[in-house]
């Protein structure tokens, strides 16, 4: 048997107690699964309940809703089985070991449902990408994307830019093996060359974004520096409304970098509350320091903590990239000063201007979610080889030979349908799947 191909299951919820759970399979032996649990194939894309029996023992599994897609009209291009089962542990327990007793089956590998549906052509690359980022949204702003993205967005745009190159090298290569023919333009560079210098500028207009797309995907960073003792810690408790660092009268408790995921305003973010800036003799809290002055370095905003008005540079000499926040404002009284925000990590007192404070500077770092994001590292790199091959191309100009031209034009496509699947993809298809899940 191709254990490539071999029927494939996996729960698709995760473990633990819940009323319901979802158990898929995927392969030619669906519908022999069915017939042998429950005694008979449902209905096509009808939910059928069904009481399901252990084949060896005649025991009662479970009483389900089957759901059969035959192939090719299913998520994979295969015939698809799934089982809505009751969600208890020992129920799902039970049904992964009779599946796992029958020689057709075996378990599914990570992300292996979904890249089952791109060998299938059900989606692209770029549309399997986007459900891992739903998979793993945990903002508004993210899964409204990562939608976009699924839906085939980013997918479409760069089949068209592919699309263009192939015409391009269609002209090429027609001049090339057929130079007599009448239909081939006299001046082949008048017809693709003012194409190729549009391409190269939306290619540079896409890769230009300042990380806005990836940016998104991680969320932004924010880090919480300043002195030991200025409330720090406490401030992160008071943004996250839970406590989620330790907070002690004495200096240096904060060691390592603590990270919180937040939703602020629909936006992801991710606060850093880091170690207190100072001289110390204890080696574990100068790495602590270290390791904090490094976070604050590549974070995308940074929140300098001060208890003490006086500690304030000029607002002439602040990094636009820091915002500075006055705390314990339930000893120091009201305080006023230009581009400051005064807070009260214990009294709540001023949170709210900083949480607006933070949702704009998101807002402003952040995209909107209806423009077609660039969001992986992976498309920037052969976007950049795509681009690289075009100004090449560009450099040679009409004067140059065909071959070298179509070469550089064909570099340019190879690069780009290394992104949707559409080229050269085996090298990074156990990349790509290895981040899903196991039921996906």
């Amino acid at each position: 048997m191709n254990t490539r191909r071999a029927t494939i299951y996996a729960p698709a919820t995760p473990p633990g107690r819940s009323a319901l759970g979802v158990l898929r399979l995927s392969g030619a032996a669906a519908a022999l699964v069915a017939e042998r649990l429950a005694g008979r194939v449902p209905a096509p894309r009808r939910a059928t309940l069904a009481e399901l029996r252990d084949p060896a023992s005649g025991a009662l599994l479970d009483e389900v809703l089957l759901l059969y897609f035959p192939a090719p009209a299913s998520n994979t291009g295969e015939d698809v089985l799934e089982i809505q089962h009751h969600g208890g542990a020992a129920v799902i327990r039970s049904l992964v070991e009779v599946l796992a007793a029958m020689p057709e089956l075996r378990p599914a590998e990570p992300g292996e449902f979904t890249r089952r549906a791109f060998l299938a052509g059900k989606l692209d690359l770029t549309a399997a990408e986007g459900l891992a980022d739903l998979i793993d949204a945990t903002s508004a702003a993210q899964a409204r994307a990562a939608l976009r993205q699924m839906d085939g967005a980013l997918g479409r745009r760069y089949a068209e830019w592919r699309e263009r190159l192939l015409r391009a090298l269609a002209l090429l290569e027609a001049e090339i093996d057929f130079a007599a023919e009448e239909e081939v333009p006299e001046s082949l560079w008048d017809a693709v060359g003012p194409d190729l210098a549009a391409l190269a500028g939306e290619l540079r207009g896409h890769l230009d974004d300042g990380g806005r797309g990836e940016r998104l995907r991680t969320g932004l960073a924010i880090a919480v520096i300043g002195a030991p003792n200025v409330g720090k810690s406490s401030l992160v408790n008071a943004i996250a409304r839970r406590e989620v660092a330790i907070v002690t009268p004495f200096p240096g408790t904060t060691r390592d970098v603590i990270e919180v995921a937040l939703d602020l305003g629909g936006l992801p973010v991710t606060l850093l509350d880091t170690a207190g800036l100072r001289d110390s003799d204890d080696p574990i809290e100068r790495e602590g320091i270290a390791r904090a002055r490094a976070r604050a370095a590549s974070a995308d905003l940074r929140l300098l903590v001060v208890d003490d008005p006086a500690a304030l540079s000029p607002a002439g000499d602040a990094d636009p990239a820091t915002l500075r926040v006055l705390n314990k404002l339930d000893l120091l009284g009201h305080h006023r000063a230009e581009r400051v925000i005064g807070v009260s990590a214990t009294t709540g007192e001023g949170l709210d201007q900083l949480l607006t404070a933070l949702t704009t500077h998101a807002r402003d770092r952040l995209p909107g979610t209806d423009e077609v994001l660039l969001t992986r590292a992976r498309h920037r790199t052969a976007l950049q080889d795509a681009l690289g091959a075009l100004e090449r191309a560009q450099a040679l100009g009409g004067a140059a030979d065909l071959g070298l031209l179509a070469e550089e034009i064909r570099l340019a496509g190879r690069a780009i349908g290394r992104i949707t699947g559409a080229f050269g993809v085996e090298d990074i298809l156990d990349r790509v799947f290895s981040e899903f899940c196991i039921g996906k």
